[in-house]
This record gives C-alpha cells, sequence and structure tokens, in this order.
C-alpha cells in the first residue's frame, strides 16, 4: 500500500525549468518502480519517464530525452523530474505511479498521485 503525493508544479514561461517531486508512503519504497505521466483535458495519459526501484534503470519517451531527468532518493521516499527547457507543448497535469517489480510504459500501475499541474506560458 503506498500514497503517493505530487508537488512542484505552477505557471512557468517558455524555456523555464521545473522539478517535480512525488513523496510516497511506506516502508519498502526501494521495491518500487516509479513512472511519471502527463495528462491533457482530452488527452490520453502518456508515459513521460520512469526509475526502477534502485534507481539504476531510468527510461524515457523520446519528447522527454535531453529535457527531462528522473531520478529518486529512497531515503527521503521521494522521485523527482527535473524538467528543462519547458515548452507550451508541456503543460500537462503530470502524474506519479507505482508499481512492484520493473518499469513499464503502459498504465499497469497499482498507485497514482493526485497529480500536479504544470502551464507553461510563452
Amino acid at each position: 500500500q503506498v500514497t503517493l503525493v505530487e508537488s512542484g508544479g505552477g505557471v512557468v514561461q517558455d524555456g523555464a525549468s521545473l522539478r517535480l517531486s512525488c513523496a510516497a508512503s511506506g516502508r519498502t519504497f526501494s521495491s518500487y518502480a516509479v513512472a511519471w505521466f502527463r495528462q491533457t483535458p482530452g488527452k490520453e495519459r502518456d508515459f513521460v519517464a520512469g526509475i526502477g526501484g534502485l534507481g539504476s534503470n531510468t527510461y524515457y519517451k523520446e519528447f522527454a530525452k535531453g529535457r527531462f531527468t528522473i531520478s529518486r532518493d529512497n531515503a527521503k521516499n521521494t522521485v523527482y523530474l527535473q524538467m528543462n527547457s519547458l515548452k507550451p507543448e508541456d503543460a500537462a497535469v503530470y502524474h506519479c505511479a507505482a508499481r512492484k517489480g520493473l518499469v513499464t510504459m503502459r498504465h499497469q500501475y497499482d498507485y497514482w498521485g493526485q497529480g500536479t499541474q504544470v502551464t507553461v506560458s510563452s
């Protein structure tokens, strides 16, 4: 059983950076793979990046490569998503999700956070 709470979203200008945080409950956080998804109203929820339980394996959707970095600090039960060079098309609600085992780009996660809004203005 895991509770996930995202934070760090906000309104930024085109080209700016944000770091999102996903804080998790529980005592066995390192056994969970965690991923970030994003969703715009009327669109499906899309995979952004994922990270294995120990942090050694990371995965990115193509649009995120070179701009976004996923990391985790298991001592703090927290996963981060550093987002640089933000563009208007990055605007969305960003959710973190967790599951036992390996990262998947599909929606096969057992636990989801409530989301944090990212808005990019020009």
